[in-house]
């Protein structure tokens, strides 16, 4: 990556408590991600833009940490990020129409999990691998055995658009388990473009297998979670 801009951290998938499978509040989020010294985050809850923009009204005038409007959508065959999109796109839509209303709304479409059959991964049941996709996840914190993760891979690099890593936390803790180094300006449009061209790298080691248990024990056996 070329150094015109500046290399900034991102971790453009982390889901509030504003999706039905997550805990974590917005501002929860926010100060984990200061706290781990993240430039960029997207709050892509599932289906919904309200903890995406409740995020962007804490952070409004906040130089230390840019949040992205983002969304993850449910489209027929699996789930598409509308990075960078501050409206609902509906769901159920095929993942011609989701992709082709991102980019009407100015944003970004970026495959998480794509090879992942239990989290609803787009390319385990769309064959059309010629879709107008921005970028794809290559590093998925919730995947550390690797399958999905190295698919991903293989599809960027045919596909040529860009690799991006992410910690799909859903539980502040995991946050930045995988994320992305990003070459660009802090701001919205100069976040968009990078990736469109490409610069960023895919990193982190992601989310172990203890750590996910020790949360779902908590969270459904001990109810600690509220």
């Amino acid at each position: 990556m070329k150094n015109d801009n500046m290399i900034l951290k991102l971790d453009p998938h982390i889901h509030s408590s504003y999706s039905p499978d997550a805990i974590s509040t917005p501002s929860e989020i926010i100060k984990k991600s200061k706290e781990l010294n993240l430039d960029i985050i997207g709050i892509s809850d599932h289906n919904t833009i309200e903890g995406s923009q409740l995020a962007l009204k804490e952070t409004k005038n906040d130089d230390e940490l840019l949040v992205m409007p983002s969304i993850e959508i449910s489209s027929k065959y699996g789930h598409i990020l509308g990075f960078g999109i501050e409206e609902m796109v509906k769901r159920g839509l095929s993942a011609e129409e989701t992709v082709d209303k991102i980019h009407e709304l100015g944003g970004l479409a970026i495959v998480p999990h794509p090879y992942s059959y239990y989290r609803h991964g787009l390319f385990c049941k769309e064959k059309n691998k010629d879709l107008n996709i921005d970028g794809v996840e290559t590093k998925n914190a919730r995947f550390i055995l690797g399958y999905s993760n190295y698919k991903g891979k293989k599809l960027a690099e045919e596909k040529n658009i860009a690799e991006l890593g992410s910690s799909d936390a859903h539980y502040k803790n995991f946050i930045m388990d995988c994320y992305s180094e990003i070459d660009c300006e802090k701001d919205i449009d100069s976040v968009l473009k990078a990736i469109k061209k490409r610069k960023t790298k895919a990193l982190g080691n992601g989310t172990s297998n203890i750590m996910l248990t020790k949360y779902f024990y908590k969270k459904h056996i001990k109810k600690e979670f509220k």
